[in-house]
């Protein structure tokens, strides 16, 4: 039987796990029956050993429920970046890459495939019992490094030659890297570059902190990088009312961050429905490119004009290109120094306008998707709110409703809405 190691060769199953403890956390160990409880036992130690001050648990009539506890606010550095980190590699794969950068150990040292075969056999000739590394193992891991940037190919007449990219000199960027690291898509790549510099500042604190993302990093990058390539791609997508995920062919257009909640969507077209759609990020994986599509320019254009009625992530344009809209109003009451109020409504009104009454009351109206998304927004208005309309009135009355219930529970008069 293999023994435990920190590292992990399949980034995938640790980020479910991981979003299982941190975001649920209220699961015992016989309640994660996907997987063996050896496999449970190993994921765990795992986070544990990158993750320790964070680890906690609590015991249940069901068992031990163990979760991660993280405060975003006062973590100044992503602390699940290390499970990124921490990727698995063979004893080849280490020894092929130690040798190959001792080899070219400057950008001055250039040389053909056959002179980097036999410098590596005079490495290897000193060992009892040598690794063997063939002509198509070396020519395949140059070529991996050449895709990364890190080694330079230049054909010389018939000779193909090999070289060590340039070393590049970071300047001082240390509060910029520790910035966006933290905010940014993939701020992984910043995190990688913050331990390389010699001074590790901590200078920022932040409010809205979304360290979660940090698993669907590597996703995240593979849609860029089809996109950048406007590109059809195939992705598994694990529906809420399904046990297995989903494969799906789509095109992807945009990636979408919430403001308010972090949550990262994937706008794209799905051939199978003719439509454009949106997919969680978190529920993503297994992403493989396809190739160019001649669709692409067509698709983000008419996902431009779309916006203009997204307020979220819903699009509804059926498969004959037929658009289905709900209109929202509603005016608010804004006192003698409440301005603030009249400026944030300008401020956030996005596809929306706003409409001056009087001095002290303004309206606010918008033809959008799906109302449902908007909710969220105007509750924050309910103590100013003096009249609602939807043209979706089961929604109207929801909402209404809603406020007559919070009404009754508080034992605050009733008023008309």
């Amino acid at each position: 039987m293999s023994s435990y190691s920190e590292l992990i060769k399949n980034f995938e199953k640790i980020r479910n796990y991981m979003r299982e403890f941190y975001v649920y956390g209220f699961k015992s160990r016989d309640e994660y029956n996907k997987k063996s409880a050896r496999s449970y036992d190993d994921e765990r130690r795992r986070m544990e050993s990158w993750l320790g001050d964070h680890m906690s648990f609590v015991r249940t009539p069901e068992g031990k429920n163990v979760f991660i506890s993280i405060d975003s606010r006062v973590s100044q550095h992503n602390p699940f970046y290390k499970a990124l980190k921490a990727k698995s590699f063979t004893d080849g794969d280490i020894t092929l890459h130690f040798i190959l950068f001792d080899i070219l150990h400057s950008h001055e040292v250039v040389l053909s495939l056959p002179e980097i075969l036999e410098k590596i056999d005079e490495y290897l000739d000193g060992f009892e019992n040598p690794m063997v590394f063939d002509e198509s193992t070396v020519r395949k891991k140059l070529k991996e490094y050449i895709s990364q940037g890190i080694i330079v190919s230049e054909k010389v007449g018939r000779k193909m030659l090999y070289r060590r990219a340039e070393d590049v000199e970071l300047p001082d960027i240390t509060d910029v890297l520790n910035f966006y690291s933290e905010i940014a898509p993939c701020g992984v790549i910043g995190s990688f570059l913050l331990d390389k510099q010699t001074v590790q500042g901590d200078n920022f604190s932040f409010k809205h902190h979304y360290i979660t993302s940090a698993m669907d990093s590597n996703v995240m990058a593979t849609l860029f990088k089809a996109m950048r390539e406007k590109s059809v791609i195939t992705v598994n997508n694990m529906s809420r009312r399904a046990d297995e995920p989903r494969e799906n062919r789509i095109i992807p257009l945009r990636v979408f961050i919430s403001a308010q909640n972090g949550r990262q969507h994937l706008i794209a077209y799905q051939p199978d429905f003719n439509a454009i759609k949106s997919f969680r990020i978190d529920y993503l994986s297994d992403v493989k490119i396809l190739g160019p599509t001649p669709r692409f320019d067509e698709l983000r254009a008419e996902l431009n004009e779309m916006q203009s009625k997204m307020w979220g992530v819903t699009a509804k344009r059926d498969r004959y290109g037929k658009e289905r809209t709900e209109h929202v109003e509603f005016t608010v009451k804004v006192a003698k120094n409440e301005e603030h109020i009249a400026r944030r409504l300008e401020r956030e009104k996005r596809m929306g306008s706003v409409e001056k009454i009087d001095e002290h009351t303004y309206r606010f109206f918008a033809d959008v998707y799906d109302t449902s998304e908007i909710i969220p927004w105007i509750r924050t208005f309910i103590c100013r709110i003096t009249e609602l309309h939807f043209s979706n009135r089961t929604l109207e009355n929801q909402f209404k409703s809603d406020i007559e219930k919070m009404y009754r529970m508080y034992g605050i008069e009733e008023v008309d809405v």
